[in-house]
């Protein structure tokens, strides 16, 4: 079929965030929000996942009777992030609950993954020589944030929260309690950071950072505009339609018909006679 240029026309640009990582204490709302999001799967790492509300796998590393790890959370992941992009199925949203644990276990993973046989397992990954450790880790956890970013879905990261305090022990600032690294690295791949919050009997939802701005009538997907519509900051109002500026009426009707030139009214003339000259 023939290559079709679109049409050239002015259109109203089309932008959903499909990205966000969420953070909050315990309680504060968290997986609520994640769960009004259209057809959600929750990759759970608290050990309840047949107590949740939506589909849920427990992420887990399988190990055997000496401890050591038969199949990976690393492996676990790249199974379910395979079956999501070959598979079909009705889900648009997938749910990473929580972040932190999933990091913890990847490492974990890790330092049994390359302990020498026969060798009591690893804890640290400093301990694997020549920076291995450390590249294995980044590599899995890079991967796994890139292959969830390339889903045609909803992706949803949820971290807990941790406090900052000063000298007086007065909390001054609330975090995610991920590493900063690892914050960058999901927040550079999501659109929206979001902190949930309980206040008395109230659930505050406020937006940090933000990639860029989203305006309300360029989300295209009304399931999602509602839900950011519940949280402040996520949304601009409509853009204007900008006018196109007014035509100079045929440019002052061509300069009033090149200016006429006035007509000229006819001098009367009198007839003298010579008497009355003299």
């Amino acid at each position: 079929m023939a290559f079709k240029l679109p049409e050239n026309k002015p259109q109203i640009p089309k932008d959903t965030p499909r990205n966000f990582f969420l953070y909050g204490e315990t309680m504060s709302g968290k997986s609520y929000l994640a769960n009004e999001f259209p057809a959600p799967i929750v990759l759970n790492t608290d050990g309840n996942a047949e107590a949740n509300t939506v589909p849920s796998i427990q992420l887990v590393n399988e190990k055997d009777e000496q401890g050591r790890i038969t199949k990976s959370v690393i492996s676990q992941i790249g199974e379910i992030l395979l079956a999501l992009q070959t598979q079909k199925h009705t889900y648009q949203t997938v749910v990473v609950d929580v972040i932190d644990d999933v990091i913890e276990m990847i490492k974990i993973a890790v330092c049994d993954e390359l302990t020498p046989p026969g060798k009591p397992r690893l804890k640290s990954l400093s301990e694997i020589p020549y920076g291995k450790g450390y590249d294995f880790f980044n590599q899995a956890i890079t991967e796994m944030v890139i292959d969830l970013k390339a889903l045609p879905m909803n992706v949803i990261y949820i971290s807990r929260q941790v406090s900052e305090y000063d000298d007086n022990g007065n909390a001054t600032k609330d975090k995610p309690s991920l590493k900063d690294k690892y914050v960058n690295l999901i927040n550079g791949n999501s659109d929206l950071m979001i902190h949930t919050e309980k206040v008395g009997n109230n659930y505050n939802r406020e937006v940090e950072r933000k990639r860029k701005k989203y305006y309300m009538d360029q989300v295209d997907d009304k399931a999602i505009l509602k839900i950011l519509s519940t949280i402040r900051g996520a949304l601009e109002p409509a853009k204007a339609p900008s006018k196109p500026a007014p035509a100079k009426k045929e440019e002052a009707k061509e300069e009033a018909k090149e200016e006429k030139p006035k007509a000229t009214k006819p001098q009367k003339t009198e007839n003298i006679s010579e008497d009355d000259l003299f």
